[in-house]
């Protein structure tokens, strides 16, 4: 952990081995990093200048949230107007068609995550937040439309987002306080998946869960306790029919996903923090998701080895000083967390949400509560300003202790062909100047590692691109 830094000199020691290379073959190397800007890219001022941006960052790859109710006809009505719903032609699309056919353009792979708000008419109670079961056989008509609008631009869908949380989905609880919303998310699932189906997608590629990361088991039955979330492997269980013990409980069907989307977020004690409750699942404790995945196969519910997407992750900072880190340490645990989905081989995809930080202000907590502090994990402050993790994202190091000395992992992700990186060493944490200690080739996907012997307290990279322009990576401490 970050304890080691008291372990380090504070003058550099001059290195006796250095062993260099591209990354070794058991990393995940053509795993996709996804990028979620938020609103920015669907706001039409905005789009052209935020795709530009995220192509200088090294960008490759979306993911975007279609609600629901935003694209709807008359979606604060509580009576459903007449129209065909599986016809792209009834729905307001909005900026989606121009950004999806921008991101086709540039080559960047879409994951179009389809979810609520519901519109009002399709909901069970006609109340606000329009969550609350929402009509299977209606969204089925409009997975339909949007199949048959985006199929050509999305490779890989997503139903429903953080269904085991109160804001996105109820009753979460049954009023005997077991878990109601795994069958509520499973049915919209099955409707999601034959609505694909039926736009004449051939065995779509559609993930299972968008789960968030912390919950419980079962609760109380008041009204504070059915609007906590359910635990994800609690969630997991349920909505595959399983019991505590991963056996058969129930009469469900195997479910065909082409993986399983969890959002790890992690508290601020950093990425290898593993939560007390064992049905909570963050980037520290991704093997308890592994190995939920290989039981629930085992029973006969999901394919066998489905892969894990984590398409929704980042770490907090400050001005959120309830839940965020210093804005120098965002950057060393976000590339320490990736270097965790890279270093394991069942993980298929990780993410960085956002692109600016939300707004800071209101309450804390849950939305359900009332809280409106949103999310500071962005590569910017909400002004704009660039933090740390701006260059530190386009250039990501993880520097760990070994016996001996030090291991490096980097990603040059701007690069799109085998590269060389320079490897710098500072004398104290708060210093400016860095001295080069060697230069190390990536592989083919921009991936470097690197053994040292040199004990400093700070690292960073540089890369010069093939244009000439010289990048500089985040100061990061050895974690």
């Amino acid at each position: 952990m970050r304890g080691v830094r008291r372990l380090l000199v504070a003058a550099l020691l001059v290195a006796t081995v250095v062993t260099a290379g591209a990354a070794p073959a058991s990393g995940s190397s053509t795993q996709l990093t996804f990028f979620e800007a938020g609103s920015r890219l669907l706001e039409p001022r905005r789009e052209a200048a935020t795709f530009a941006q995220l192509r200088e960052l090294g960008v490759h790859a979306l993911r975007i949230e279609l609600r629901w109710s935003t694209v709807a006809p008359r979606p604060t009505s509580t009576r459903a107007p007449r129209f065909d719903a599986t016809d792209p032609a009834a729905y307001a699309w909005g900026a989606y068609p121009s950004v999806l056919a921008r991101a086709k353009a540039l080559g960047w792979s879409v994951l179009l995550t389809v979810t609520g708000p519901a519109p009002r008419w399709a909901t069970s109670n006609r109340r606000a937040p329009y969550v609350t079961r929402p009509d299977g056989l209606a969204f089925e008509r409009f997975m339909t439309a949007v199949g048959r609008e985006f199929s050509s631009e999305v490779a890989l869908y997503s139903i429903w987002n953080e269904p085991n949380h109160p804001a996105f989905l109820m009753p979460q609880w049954t009023a005997s306080g077991n878990p109601a919303s795994p069958s509520i998310y499973r049915h919209l699932y099955q409707h999601g998946y034959d609505g694909l189906l039926a736009a004449g997608i051939k065995s779509p590629k559609v993930l299972f869960g968008e789960t968030a990361p912390a919950g419980y088991d079962t609760v109380r039955p008041s009204r504070d306790g059915l609007l906590h979330a359910v635990a994800p492997l609690a969630f997991l269980r349920s909505a595959f029919c399983l019991d505590a013990g991963y056996r058969r409980a129930g009469s469900c069907s195997k479910l065909q996903i082409a993986g399983f989307a969890d959002h790890p977020y992690t508290k601020a004690v950093g990425p290898t923090w593993v939560p007390p409750g064992g049905d909570d699942v963050t980037i520290g404790s991704l093997s308890r998701l592994s190995s939920a995945l290989d039981r629930a196969a085992a029973a006969g519910r999901i394919p066998a080895a489905s892969p894990i997407y984590l398409t929704e992750f980042g770490v907090q900072s400050y001005p959120n000083r309830r839940l965020g880190v210093p804005a120098s340490t965002q950057a060393e645990y976000v590339a320490v967390a990736e270097r965790i989905a890279y270093d394991n081989p069942r993980v298929a995809g990780f993410s960085q949400y956002l692109l600016r930080d939300d707004p800071l202000g209101g309450a804390p907590g849950a939305s359900v509560h009332g809280g409106t502090v949103g999310f500071q994990t962005g590569l910017e402050y909400s002004t704009g300003a660039h933090k740390p993790l701006y260059d530190g994202w386009r250039l990501p190091l993880a520097v760990y202790p070994r016996s001996g000395g030090l291991s490096l992992w980097g990603l040059v992700r701007p690069a799109s062909r085998p590269t060389t990186v320079s490897v710098l060493v500072g004398s104290s944490s708060g210093s400016s100047r860095f001295r080069l200690l060697t230069h190390v080739r990536t592989d083919a996907s921009g991936y470097w590692t690197l053994d040292t012997t040199t004990m400093a307290p700070v690292w960073k990279v540089r890369w010069r691109s093939p244009a000439g322009k010289t990048y500089e990576g985040a100061a990061v401490a050895p974690y």
